[in-house]
Formats: structure tokens, sequence, C-alpha cells
């Protein structure tokens, strides 16, 4: 599986040969476009919900942390895969290009569009999000009107097996903001470990790579946050490590426990060059 990566100047061939709409209504600000394209497809009857740095400065205020502010580059979103076909021809309305090489290739699972005029680069998983683990997503994209819940936008970035600087930024942000909540009363608005636990108690792999990313980020808190903010973070993963540890782990798990760390279990993803 390929990696969410920065745009670079210039569109691929495949993009700058496909249909081109002009300048169309996209807007300079990531956040007002990604709020004015969820609200717009929204308007056609299409699910759209935004994941990646983005969402996490849109729903972490500590994502403008003197030490966790940092760049977004790209929009990144989830939507239902029945409504893939649907979703280009309105992509293609509100402004964007298609990497049609790319969509040829891989639009079963990913999509990809460009935003010719600001430069910037929209990636949209279909149902699934995947990098190192899989992550289905469908099923819980109502739980917020804009985003991914709280605890799926911490998965999307502890799975990742070779965490970069941004994401860790990212996960601290999450942390800081939303305490692990056991049994959430708002999945939408809340940490609900619910979510968390039913992944990871599934997949020791899933495990493995969660429990092993908290633990590494509980050690980076300390070079970025303050004292009194590391010390929430590190009580937040905590509990998260608790409650991962006392969840009751399937046969397939127990299973794949035997065989531990001497089989690889998450794959590394490509970047996708732009």
């Amino acid at each position: 599986m390929t990696r969410p990566g920065d745009f670079e100047a210039g569109l691929p061939a495949s993009a700058e040969a496909g249909s081109a709409n002009g300048p169309g209504p996209t807007l300079a600000d990531g956040v007002a476009e990604a709020q004015r394209l969820v609200t717009a497809l929204q308007q056609e009857g299409l699910t759209l919900r935004l994941l990646g740095g983005l969402a996490v400065r849109l729903r972490c205020p500590s994502a403008r942390h003197r030490s966790l502010a940092r760049s977004y580059a790209d929009l990144d979103f989830v939507a239902p895969k029945k409504q893939a076909r649907p979703l280009r021809v309105a992509l293609e309305a509100n402004g964007y290009v298609a990497d049609r090489r790319f969509n040829a290739l891989h639009g079963e699972r990913r999509l990809l569009f460009y935003d010719q005029v600001h430069q910037r680069q929209i990636d949209i998983f279909l149902s699934v999000f995947e990098m190192c683990h899989k992550l289905v997503l469908e099923p819980r994209l109502q739980l917020h009107p804009l985003t991914l819940s709280p605890a799926d936008l911490l998965l999307t970035k502890l799975q990742i097996v070779e965490l970069n600087a941004k994401d860790i930024q990212d996960l601290l942000a999450l942390l800081l903001d939303f305490p692990p909540q056991e049994t959430a009363a708002n999945p939408g608005e809340q940490l609900d470990m619910r979510i968390v636990t039913q992944v990871c108690a599934h997949d020791w792999g899933w495990y493995t790579t969660v429990t092993d990313n908290l633990q590494r980020v509980a050690q980076e808190a300390d070079q970025l946050l303050q004292a009194e903010e590391a010390a929430r973070v590190r009580r937040h993963i905590e509990e998260m490590l608790r409650l991962l540890d006392q969840a009751p782990k399937s046969s397939a798990w127990k299973l794949r426990a035997l065989v531990g760390r001497r089989l690889q279990w998450y794959e590394l993803p490509e970047e996708v060059h732009r």
C-alpha cells in the first residue's frame, strides 16, 4: 500500500491529460476547503470524511501548540467504496483533476485528484484505510459530520510502523485533547476505546504495532511538551495500554501471538510520488 506524501510542483502526465475544469471553486485554506468539499458533496448525497493531519488540526486545539504546529500539504479523505463513481464526477465538478493512470490502477481502493490552482493533492481512501495494517472505516463514517472519530484518527496514525515527525506531532495532539473513554457516550466527539480494542483484540499484528507506537509516543512527549502536558499524555497512554491488555483476545490473536515477532506482522507502504 502506498503512503500519502507531500505534493511536489507539477502534475503527473496522467493528470495533465485528464479533464480540467478551470480554476473551480477550490479554496486556498486547507481546513476551509475540506469543510466546503464535505458540505458540497453531502448536498449531493455523497459521504466524505476528512482524516490525516488536517483532521487532527480541525479537531485538536493542541495541534496549534508551538511544538506540534506543522504544515499541511494535502487533503486526505475516506468515502464509501460504493460511491466511487459519482464521487469522481463530483470532484471534477468541484475543480479537481483526476490522476487517471493512478485511478485506473488503484481505483478499487483509492483515488487521487489534484487542485492545480493551489498545488494540492486530494487523496481518497474507499471504505478502508490501509498502510501497515487494514482499517475498515465505512461502518463508522457517520460518527462525525466532517472527520473520522477520534479513535479512528488515532488508529490511522498508530498503525504506521515507521512513524515520522509529523505523525508523532499529530498523535501527541490527539492524546493531549482526547482522554481515553472505556465506553464513550459520544464516540464522534470522544476517544472511544471500544473501537480501538475491537481492532487490536482480534489481530495480534495490530495490537503489537499500536502498543509499540504508544510506548514510543510516551517517550517523545518529554522532548516536545512541557512537563505537565507530557505527564497528561503518559496518563492517557497508560490507560489505553491497560484497556488493550485487559480486552479479551480472539483465538486468531492467541495463535498469532505464539509466532510473535519471528514473522513480520505488517506491511511497509510505498510513497506516492507526485
